[in-house]
């Protein structure tokens, strides 16, 4: 079949008409255009959309190929001109999210598969790729006799995750803490990994790492293939646990892992169910802390953000460690704060 008659177009996300089109291409093969995409790429057959994809950053995402062109060459040109985006971008490192049942198709494309779960498989294509960052984090092993890890977002930094990191540094001979990397947060990450390092000073075991690309968050997690929500949470946490246990946690020879309970976030729950059921498979405990309380009030980053919203700035010192309130009464804080009061998410 010619395929050369193609339309090709890259259509901005932000125009709603066009990717309508896109949208209902997707819903009839029973898959989503993922929110967080940057660009989207169709090809037209005259009027009709023979294939779509999409990336956003360093990831593919929504893709999809007509079943009248499915098993000829529209999905190789589809995924090479994917590529080449993404190379026009700089980045040379590349994941997908993709159904078990595509991967193979993906291999084809020089994609290796790093992580698994019954619905989802996370292949990566280019360099530095996973054995590079366990080298890297191998330079940062300290031995002991227990090594923990905690994982943490930090939008922003509050008392309870420094009673979290505190109490783990008691039970610990050393931490590894691992900050998300990634710029869906209203806090960049690099704010985030700053207010860390200022607020963990006096513990002396506590040793602060930038998550990288394997450290996934759920804002960054596709979900165009997976629409119901609670098995989206649980894939993403199935990968994000498959990970850490193979890669990560060996390289730093990790056998604890600390989290915060949260008993008003359903996400939250899922993600500590599945870890608690898949560490210890990797030999890895894990540890659930119940959350710090002022009168019985429960600390939490998304409850300083809505104060930050209301104007109550003020009423929120009671929850910040010193590095986080001196940084929100910064010049350099005023732009985050305008940022917050103008839309609020919760992560």
């Amino acid at each position: 079949m010619d395929f050369a008659h193609f339309e090709e177009i890259i259509i901005d996300t932000s125009d709603k008409s066009e990717i309508k089109e896109v949208v209902k291409f997707l819903d009839s093969q029973n898959l989503l255009l993922d929110k967080n995409v940057d660009k989207t790429v169709i090809f037209k057959d005259g009027k009709n959309i023979a294939a779509t994809g999409s990336i956003c950053g360093k990831s593919l995402r929504s893709i999809a190929v007509s079943p009248f062109y499915q098993g000829g060459g529209v999905i190789n040109r589809l995924i090479t001109k994917l590529i080449e985006i993404e190379y026009q971008n700089d980045n040379h490192h590349i994941f997908i999210f993709t159904k078990p049942q595509a991967k193979e198709s993906f291999s084809y494309f020089g994609f290796n598969e790093i992580a698994s779960s019954e619905s989802a498989v996370l292949m990566e294509k280019g360099l530095p790729d996973i054995s590079d960052y366990q080298k890297n984090l191998k330079k940062s092993f300290v031995d002991g006799k227990v090594i923990s890890s905690i994982v943490m977002n930090c939008n922003p930094f509050t008392l309870g995750h420094l009673y979290l990191i505190e109490k783990t540094s008691k039970e610990s001979d050393i931490v590894h803490i691992f900050i998300v990397e990634e710029d869906k947060s209203t806090f960049p990450s690099d704010i985030r990994l700053h207010l860390v390092k200022e607020g963990t000073k006096h513990l002396k075991n506590v040793y602060i790492h930038k998550g990288g690309d394997y450290i996934i968050s759920s804002a960054t997690f596709p979900s165009y293939f997976i629409k119901d929500a609670d098995a989206l949470v649980a894939s993403h946490a199935l990968i994000d646990i498959d990970l850490f246990g193979k890669y990560i946690a060996p390289s730093l020879k990790i056998t604890k892992r600390y989290a915060g309970n949260e008993p008003y976030c359903k996400v939250t729950s899922i993600y500590n169910d599945v870890m608690e059921r898949i560490l210890p498979e990797h030999g890895i405990e894990f540890i659930k802390v119940d959350r710090k309380e002022i009168k019985g009030d429960i600390i939490s980053a998304s409850k300083v953000r809505a104060l930050i919203k209301e104007g109550k700035i003020n009423e929120a010192e009671k929850y910040l460690p010193e590095s986080t309130w001196t940084f929100l009464n910064s010049n350099e804080a005023k732009a985050i704060i305008e940022k917050i009061k103008e839309t609020i998410s919760r992560h």
